[in-house]
């Protein structure tokens, strides 16, 4: 498994801080081209390398009358456009197995859930399409646990994985961070993105959809950096009180820029 690697010009696990981001599904087209493009050139002017995360379809929602997304082939359409228009890398998260071959012939990391971070066929199915694999820990998982997470995907042919912090359960409908996963799962050789937006959800925990803490994003995250993480994820939207999924905790498009000056200051100290 290698530590260190680029994909279209980003590296993880090297001097830089990659950031991937993106509304938490895809409402329509014209929103996510918006979203893309506006992303990028935060990102840009920053000097902080950019992925573009969005969801074609969230087959984990609360409420069977959730929106869930236009479905992978509209889905997968959608986020050509965003790679044709902006040439930026893409990842976006799969269900099922099938889904794996056809989303790799877009999207250049395949982002395994955190609720599926165990299902074997799966992590095969990603793994056999030589892409890079983002698996999120599951909020059920020990950090050291994921040591066979890396075994299977490496067994199954994958040679680039990074594993994602998301947050812990503790107790019902709330989360926990705890930091030390971050050295823990760095130190099993691959490396480890820190899930900003997600890791302040309080999962169902407004009955029929997930709630959260916004205001505690930035804590987390600016203390996921000085803990070493490699890379930062997270869920941005325009209008997040409106947004389709996530409504409590994708991060507003009009702080993103100050948020992330505040995380490549904390970086750069860091590496001092």
């Amino acid at each position: 498994m290698k530590k260190n690697f680029v994909i279209n010009n980003v590296e993880f696990g090297g001097a830089d801080l990659p950031i991937i981001a993106g509304p938490c599904v895809i409402e329509s087209q014209e929103h996510v081209l918006r979203m893309a493009e506006k992303i990028k050139k935060s990102t840009t002017a920053i000097g902080l390398p950019m992925i573009f995360k969005s969801s074609f379809d969230k087959g984990n929602r609360s409420s069977h009358t959730s929106y869930r997304g236009p479905g992978l082939d509209e889905g997968l359409r959608i986020l050509e456009e965003v790679k044709k228009s902006f040439e930026v890398p893409l990842t976006t998260d799969i269900h099922d197995a099938t889904q794996a071959k056809p989303v790799a012939e877009i999207i250049d990391i395949i982002q395994i859930p955190a609720f599926l971070c165990r299902q074997g066929d799966l992590l095969e199915a990603a793994a056999a399409t030589g892409k890079t694999i983002n698996v999120k820990k599951g909020q059920f998982m020990a950090p050291w646990d994921m040591k066979n997470t890396i075994e299977r995907v490496e067994n199954a042919g994958g040679e680039q994985l990074l594993l994602t912090e998301r947050g812990t359960s503790f107790g019902y409908n709330n989360l926990v961070t705890d930091m030390r996963s971050i050295p823990i799962m760095k130190e099993l050789g691959v490396p480890v993105v820190f899930d900003a937006t997600h890791s302040a959800q309080q999962p169902g925990g407004l009955g029929k959809m997930t709630g959260g803490n916004r205001e505690l994003i930035p804590t987390l995250a600016k203390a996921a950096v000085v803990a070493g993480c490699d890379a930062v994820f997270m869920e941005v939207h325009d209008d997040p009180e409106n947004a389709l999924s996530d409504a409590a905790t994708q991060w507003p498009l009009d702080q993103l820029d100050s948020f992330l000056k505040s995380l490549l200051n904390i970086y750069q100290v860091r590496n001092d």
